[in-house]
């Protein structure tokens, strides 16, 4: 923003009441520092890495949301231990797949647009609230994602009104969609969401939801080169956060490994994941 001017006191733009919105403030003062507001030359492209799978589901009580560690860029593999998943607020989630500096940045600025807001209206947003006010951030993107740098995150959050995890997913334009269940983006989306499907059921605990997250991200990778399945040589595991109405925690990576471990002696020998290891 601009520097303070002499004297000390802060510019007139702070002093003003306008909207609780601090994207719009920042858009109105210095738009140049939004994300969305800086285009590529006229026929210019850029390489740049891109974040891949996300899965997402509901457990009684809460939502998870987990994410691969893996970034590449074409066929190379950027980043191994890539962090992709980020709590918004005390009880929201946001996962990031597309390119990855630009999501980065845009989930930091919604943090933000969300702690201001807090400040100033004195309460929080609700679920659906932070869920349309993602929705129009990705919108002002549009013009990036025209030229290949396109942000898809997946939002979820534990809703107090109804009691219960909610997920909401998004497409290029901005469009916000609630998802029931489970959900998944990013390039192994199609493998993680036909796991999920099969490991998927209502009402399970949030030990066994890690499970089936876990189980879903290690297919994707079986399928997807993009993805990066857990690391076992490396100790590099999935992120996975879990949301509820006492607010949103992560998942230790010593809590994690085990699952890891329970899923690979259950598959030894049968990496397709058939229980009697035998050809059918």
């Amino acid at each position: 923003m601009s520097p303070v001017p002499d004297g000390g006191r802060l510019p007139a733009a702070y002093l003003r009441t306008g909207s609780s919105s601090f994207t719009d403030f920042v858009a109105e003062h210095e738009p140049t520092l939004i994300p969305s507001r800086r285009g590529l030359p006229p026929g210019a492209t850029i390489d740049a890495p891109h974040g891949t799978t996300i899965v997402t589901l509901t457990f009684e009580g809460g939502v998870l949301m987990a994410g691969d560690r893996r970034a590449t860029m074409g066929n190379i593999i950027a980043n191994r231990d890539m962090e992709k998943v980020f709590a918004t607020d005390e009880f929201s989630v946001v996962g990031i797949a597309g390119t990855a500096g630009l999501a980065i940045e845009l989930v930091r600025l919604f943090q933000v647009e969300l702690e201001h807001y807090e400040k100033i209206e004195g309460t929080l947003m609700s679920l659906e609230g932070k869920a349309n006010r993602l929705a129009s951030m990705i919108r002002g993107n549009l013009g990036m994602a025209m030229q290949g740098l396109s942000v898809v995150p997946v939002f979820a959050g534990y809703d107090h009104h109804e009691a219960l995890g909610r997920i909401f997913s998004y497409d290029v334009t901005g469009g916000c969609y609630e998802e029931h269940d489970h959900h998944s983006i990013g390039s192994g989306s199609l493998f993680a969401r036909g796991a999920m499907k099969k490991l998927y059921r209502p009402g399970m605990t949030a030990d066994e939801a890690v499970r089936v997250a876990v189980e879903a991200l290690w297919d994707a990778a079986d399928d997807d080169s993009a993805t990066g399945g857990p690391d076992v040589g490396r100790r590099i595991w999935p992120t996975v956060a879990l949301v509820t109405a006492d607010g949103a925690r992560f998942v230790a990576d010593d809590a994690v490994a085990p699952v890891v471990d329970a899923i690979i002696a259950h598959r030894h020998g049968n990496a397709g994941g058939r229980r009697d290891g035998s050809a059918s």
